[in-house]
């Protein structure tokens, strides 16, 4: 089942059920069904999945249908309405992103090199992604070795289709990072249940990164984008895929093949998951939880920086739609955040 969220000026916010070029508008179904989360929660408390809760519903509906090639056109803020993330919260602070890396097994090549001088020993990032190669696909019961991870922020740092990813005014750089997401809410019994994947652009400062890798953490606290579709029976064995990034209209990018899911992984998801939710802070009822997968390959190094305008295309096959996002640069400003006594 492919679900989005989108935004229309006359109606609100709305939920909609992808049909190939058409949405049919599941919040004509239900007035209340204006997010995932809430159909989420009357599923659950039918005991059904989404898709069944939805399925069954629609066996009694009649829903309206407008053009989704159109709304996929349309930026955020139109007069005529947009795509919002196909997950959300509607409190921002109870919406959780988590970024992981150093998964694929083609991306040790390109943080290897970031992190590396001259002919010194093996870096952090060649040793941890080493541990997953060992230890990351463990048998059905048992526990394996962690991944890398960090925090990237709240659900204010989201971003749908067609919307633009920042560079702040005290950044060095932005760049896309292609990967998919696992799409994660909290149930009521304290257990986190996968509604589905999206495409994700994780965006991240890989100039600061590349500085020193003790501050990679400062370079993910960026925006980032999910969608436009949320795909809730997508396996995650093999997913091929493509990026690529244009500059007006002449193509300044293309990363070629991107392989992703289990097989081109060194941990199984599972195992991600499992590191994931084992901490009892990201099992509160009612969260959501937004986990980037990482990539195997980003374009930093092989052109120069990104510019303002510049469009990023990301695709990856049995996801639907391509994710757009286009950059911003916000203008420099060194000057540093002053904080008051309380």
């Amino acid at each position: 089942m492919r679900l989005i969220q989108f935004q229309l000026s006359q109606k609100g916010r709305r939920v909609g059920l992808i049909k190939d070029d058409t949405v049919w508008d599941l919040t004509d179904v239900n007035p209340n069904w204006d997010r995932i989360h809430r159909i989420f929660f009357e599923a659950q408390g039918a005991g059904k999945t989404i898709e069944d809760h939805i399925s069954g519903s629609l066996l009694r509906s009649s829903t309206s249908n407008l053009s989704y090639i159109e709304l996929l056109c349309r930026r955020p803020g139109d007069s005529w309405g947009w795509v919002l993330p196909p997950v959300d919260h509607y409190d921002p602070a109870h919406c959780m992103v988590m970024v992981t890396g150093l998964t694929h097994l083609g991306s040790v090549s390109q943080r290897d090199k970031m992190h590396k001088d001259g002919d010194s020993p093996k870096t952090d990032s060649q040793k941890i992604f080493e541990m997953g190669l060992e230890g990351g696909k463990p048998r059905p019961g048992l526990r394996g070795v962690q991944p890398e991870a960090t925090y990237k922020g709240s659900g204010l740092i989201l971003r749908g289709h067609n919307d633009f990813l920042d560079i702040p005014s005290f950044a060095e750089d932005g760049g896309e990072e292609p990967e998919i997401v696992g799409c994660y809410i909290i149930g009521n019994d304290g257990i986190a249940y996968r509604v589905g994947f999206a495409i994700g652009n994780e965006w991240s400062d890989h100039a600061m990164e590349r500085v020193n890798y003790l501050w990679v953490s400062h370079s993910k606290l960026r925006t980032c984008a999910i969608g436009p579709e949320l795909v809730t029976d997508q396996p995650f064995k093999r997913i091929e895929g493509f990026c690529r990034i244009f500059r007006g209209s002449e193509l300044i990018y293309d990363s070629g093949e991107l392989l992703t899911g289990e097989e081109h992984m060194s941990h199984s998801l599972a195992n991600l998951e499992d590191h994931y939710f084992k901490y009892p802070q990201f099992r509160v009822p009612g969260d959501v939880h937004i986990y980037f997968f990482g990539t195997m390959k980003f374009s930093f190094g092989s052109i120069g920086p990104l510019q303002d305008g510049d469009k990023i295309e990301i695709h990856f096959s049995g996801m639907g739609s391509s994710l757009i996002n286009f950059v911003r640069r916000i203008p420099p400003d060194s000057r540093p955040i002053t904080v008051r006594k309380g």
